[in-house]
């Protein structure tokens, strides 16, 4: 049996692969108007996809929508006023680009570290470091 004959012996053979074309997905966020406030229903679940701190997240949303928010007993964001899910979901893809993905190697295997008053981004797929 040749190259040829084998190559397409192992194509015929090969499963098929089924599922996303990304390892990295961010669940879109789940909000829904109660009173004046904002409750984002699955804020944990995009704290697990996302493996940052709630602080850090939470803090990045106030900061980018400009308003107050907490965490609630049963683990989700409320914030201070009314906003679509549009707006939520490009607050977190926002924070994805600066603190999640590496602007290296566009993978979101990183790590934040603090070093002193400064903290970095540590990319464990290239090794790149960089300030944000």
């Amino acid at each position: 049996m040749d190259y040829e004959e084998q190559l397409d012996r192992a194509m015929d053979e090969k499963p098929d692969v089924t599922g996303s074309e990304t390892r990295f997905e961010v669940p879109d966020p789940n909000v829904r108007k109660e009173g004046n406030v904002t409750v984002y229903e699955n804020f944990q679940a995009t704290l697990d996809a996302l493996s940052r701190t709630q602080d850090h997240v939470l803090k990045f949303l106030q900061n980018e929508v400009g308003t107050s928010a907490s965490i609630d007993e049963s683990g989700r964001a409320r914030l201070t006023g009314e906003f679509g899910q549009r707006r939520v979901s490009d607050t977190l893809d926002a924070y994805v680009e600066t603190y999640v993905t590496c602007p290296e190697c566009g993978l979101p295997d990183t790590n934040l570290e603090t070093d002193g008053d400064t903290i970095q981004l540590h990319c464990e797929a290239c090794g790149a470091r960089s300030t944000v």
